[in-house]
């Protein structure tokens, strides 16, 4: 089945600037790739492949993405409709708790929350017969390019120019044309309307992964958390003038007012939709299905939370959900161990703030 085109993407000189958050987003993902020797002959580790995305610049203790965050906890209730898709058991028990975080993308601990394109959830979720589901989600709908050779590639193209301390344009001009997919992902960062809040944003858990029910049925879906907070809008302005805490502010503020909730929102594929390339949107008109809500009832400061100490990757699966063969999620779970693994050490070496 086709795929219905895209909108017709900004001239190259508006997008370029995206390219770095796209980066952002893929850089620890391309590390399997450089340490599976996919990209030179020549091996390279992923240590130094996180060297490269730290730029000289580690955070001790702090994650080398999304670095700035918060811990939330909250539970999730599933839906009749959830269970007849997995039989997971996420999906049959009644209420299940759930541990997590929510951050900004980038790797500063001290970026500006306001001015990041990028928020994610992530979730653990612990079910009464002893399995874990963990889910590591963000507000874009898809991934930049389609391979971690590719995502290495974009780290390269957006290296800044020693001389000019930004990147060289001519470089991610090349990249845009060798790689068109990511016109995709430059359109949704240029034009995507930016939430007030984490609350009212969407996540979404841009992968396919296999769900098998009780019956043996099996399908391939992606997922999105759905938020029920209404939408309202924050201009380039307030942003601007905001303070740096502002979405772990904001977010305390109105859990102070009671829990906040999203909608888990399945997407069924269909024959010939793209099952292993996160890059490519499935068409709008598949069927999607409401399969829970996850309540959120209140966060915490991070540097002694539960959250802390959680390596989110999202290919930890209960019995009912499987990984696809999308390469690039298989090269997220490499690059979270070995970002997770570094940071503990720092902890343990008490190097950490």
């Amino acid at each position: 089945m086709s795929e219905p085109l895209p909108p017709a993407p900004p001239r190259w000189r508006n997008l370029l600037p995206f390219l770095g958050i796209a980066a952002v987003v893929g850089g620890l993902a391309a590390a399997l790739a450089w340490t599976a020797g996919w990209l030179t002959p020549s091996r390279v580790t992923a240590p130094r492949l996180v060297d490269t995305i730290e730029n000289g610049k580690p955070f001790a203790g702090f994650r080398r993405a999304h670095a700035r965050g918060v811990c939330v906890a909250g539970y999730f209730e599933p839906t009749p409709e959830g269970a007849g898709l997995s039989k997971a058991r996420v999906f049959s028990q009644a209420r299940t708790p759930a541990v997590g975080r929510m951050s900004i993308g980038g790797g500063d601990p001290n970026g500006p929350e306001a001015m990041a394109r990028v928020r994610s959830l992530a979730l653990q979720l612990d079910t009464d017969d002893g399995q874990q589901w963990r889910l590591a989600m963000n507000s874009f709908p898809f991934f930049a390019v389609s391979t971690p050779q590719a995502f290495a590639e974009q780290i390269l193209a957006s290296r800044p120019d020693p001389a000019t301390g930004k990147p060289d344009p001519a470089k991610q001009q090349a990249f845009a044309q060798r790689h068109p997919e990511i016109a995709n992902f430059m359109a949704w960062a240029q034009s995507a309307p930016w939430s007030s809040s984490y609350a009212s944003t969407a996540y979404n858990g841009v992968h396919a992964f296999r769900f098998t029910n009780a019956a043996g049925e099996a399908r391939y879906v992606r997922w999105s958390f759905v938020p029920q907070t209404p939408f309202e809008d924050f201009p380039a302005e307030q942003r601007q003038a905001a303070e740096a805490s502002y979405l772990a502010d904001e977010l305390a503020a109105r859990l102070a007012r009671g829990p906040v909730r999203w909608t888990l929102a399945v997407t069924l594929a269909e024959a010939g939709d793209p099952i292993e390339n996160p890059s490519q949107p499935w068409p709008e008109e598949r069927q999607r299905v409401a399969a829970g809500t996850f309540v959120l009832e209140r966060a915490y400061a991070e540097a002694d939370g539960d959250c802390r100490d959680i390596n989110f990757d999202p290919t930890l699966l209960p019995d009912g959900i499987a990984a696809s063969g999308d390469p690039v999620l298989a090269a997220r779970s490499a690059a979270y161990a070995v970002s997770f693994n570094r940071r503990q050490r720092e902890v343990a070496r008490q190097e950490a703030p």
